[in-house]
């Protein structure tokens, strides 16, 4: 589809936003069947769509912090842990015996 002469093709849409397009996909018996026993049969692609954009934030997560691993070194799990104890106001498992 064509607007004052752009295409889709010469637009950089986000995941998750610009026109829809129809393609196929391929997966396994089960995968299918538990999509469609959550969403039913007319929610499969809306379904896709959602797993699909959480996995590429996934994917630029993962990259961004591999980026800042290179430049900063790994995180301090102890460190870690006491951050994740502050955000969820739990007690951190350091030292914790097992």
């Amino acid at each position: 589809m064509a607007y004052w002469g752009v295409t889709d093709d010469d637009v950089d849409f986000p995941p998750g936003d610009g026109p829809t397009s129809g393609i196929s996909v391929t997966m396994t018996a089960g995968t299918l069947r538990a999509i469609r026993e959550r969403v039913g049969k007319r929610g499969v692609s809306a379904y896709l769509e959602k797993a699909a954009q959480r996995q590429i934030e996934r994917d630029n997560l993962d990259e961004l912090i591999a980026d800042f691993d290179k430049v900063h070194g790994p995180a301090d799990p102890e460190a870690v842990a006491v951050k994740r104890a502050r955000l969820t106001g739990g007690a951190t498992n350091a030292g914790a015996a097992a």
